[in-house]
């Protein structure tokens, strides 16, 4: 069914797109996804020696081969789905700056908490040298693993998203530009600017001195995975697809298809080698399925993504992904010091870690991210609407992380 005229990106000025509840409920899978690959690697992101849930190695390091690649996937599936949710929820007739006081109130509160709380908790391990780096979204363009990890380590991912918010109006005027019939064509485009990343990574970076534990230099990881330029291609590929839903033109793809392009994309991205596991594997299957994801919505049809429950969690999935660093190397630690265990005592302390990590979230959601957006996301000062569609040009606006 349409959801926006074919001449424009934001439609008309009374329009409101429907919430598309799949795509919320598919957060927490990242969430969960990045939570694991940090659950069962075996160091902390000091580099120190850290337990695992279980005491078996050969079983430990089996885990962290299977898992290790989904903390990336996570974050590429995240930031290929803010391009298409930004897009997808752009309010007509909203002004830049309203639309970057929502962005800033959205994902600020949740991140200044998180941090107080690392650079509390963790006292000692960074110094504001490292740490204000990280308060301030800045941290991502060093490449220092000590900067760019200090503070709360995954907030480096927020030095990404708040370059993407802000250069989202810049961004927009192009993309709404694109013939209708061309934007598969410029989603293909956007696929080979992500290879060029890579490409571009390995033919041009210095390969030493080696990153620990990764077959990639410092400089080579830092400029494919963290720098936040080499991942706006997946952003604007979210935008794209964005797109080709507005416009009406994206195919029916079935479920099934998608679930298993999906697998096939995870396990490429466990055998291929780096950069190219980082992102690239998995960036067509990401961009299918959120896209059908979202089609699926439009017509009515029923996901699992899209209940109760996991669109909950999905709401709490920004606030999960924030807490996951003071739960597994701080919480975890403090009640259960160096113990590892079986295989049924490592599922229950891991299932036990992802409950008080839901719970973290859920609280951080409940007590910081929703009162800062219903208090701080609008102006108080009256603005004057528009009397017609041509006295104001529509400009986007985001959506919930």
């Amino acid at each position: 069914m349409p959801v926006a005229s074919s001449s424009g990106l934001a439609g008309t000025l009374s329009e409101r797109r429907p919430d598309l509840p799949a795509l919320t409920g598919a957060r927490i899978i990242a969430a969960l996804l990045v939570f694991m690959s940090h659950v069962v690697i075996p160091f902390t992101p000091a580099g120190q020696k850290a337990p695992t849930p279980f005491k078996d190695p050969d079983l430990a390091q089996n885990l962290n081969w299977f898992f290790n690649p989904g903390g990336s996937l996570g974050v590429s599936f995240f930031f290929i789905l803010s391009g298409f949710v930004i897009t997808w929820s752009a309010r007509p007739g909203d002004r830049v700056t309203a639309y970057w006081r929502r962005r800033v109130v959205k994902i600020m509160p949740n991140h200044v908490v998180t941090w107080a709380l690392a650079m509390l908790l963790f006292a000692g391990a960074y110094s504001l040298n490292y740490g204000l780096p990280n308060l301030f979204l800045f941290s991502s363009f060093s490449t220092s693993p000590p900067v760019w990890a200090g503070g709360n380590m995954p907030a480096w991912s927020l030095s990404s998203e708040m370059m993407f918010y802000l250069l989202f109006p810049l961004l927009i005027i192009p993309i709404r530009k694109i013939a209708e019939s061309r934007l598969w064509l410029w989603a293909g485009l956007a696929v080979a600017g992500i290879a060029a990343v890579c490409l571009a990574d390995m033919a041009f970076l210095p390969d030493t001195p080696a990153f620990p534990g990764q077959a990639v230099s410092i400089t080579q990881f830092w400029f494919a995975y963290i720098f936040p330029p080499a991942r706006l291609f997946e952003f604007v590929l979210g935008m794209i697809v964005a797109r080709i839903v507005i416009a009406n033109r994206w195919p029916r793809i079935g479920f099934t298809p998608i679930v298993v392009l999906l697998l096939a994309g995870y396990a490429g991205a466990v055998y291929a080698p780096m950069p190219y596991r980082f992102v690239l594997i998995t960036s067509i299957p990401f961009a299918l399925a959120i896209g059908t994801l979202a089609s699926a919505n439009l017509r009515g049809a029923r996901t699992v993504l899209g209940t109760k429950v996991m669109v909950w969690l999905g709401n709490v999935s920004f606030g999960f992904y924030m807490t996951q660093f003071l739960v597994i190397y701080w919480l975890r630690p403090l009640v259960l010091g160096n113990s590892e265990y079986g295989i049924a005592g490592g599922i229950l302390v891991t299932l036990g870690m992802i409950g008080v990590n839901v719970i973290a979230g859920w609280l951080l959601y409940t007590l910081v991210e929703r009162p800062a957006m219903r208090w701080w996301s609008r102006s108080r000062k009256p603005v004057a609407r528009p009397v017609t569609p041509q006295q104001q040009a529509p400009v986007p606006s985001g959506s919930p992380e």
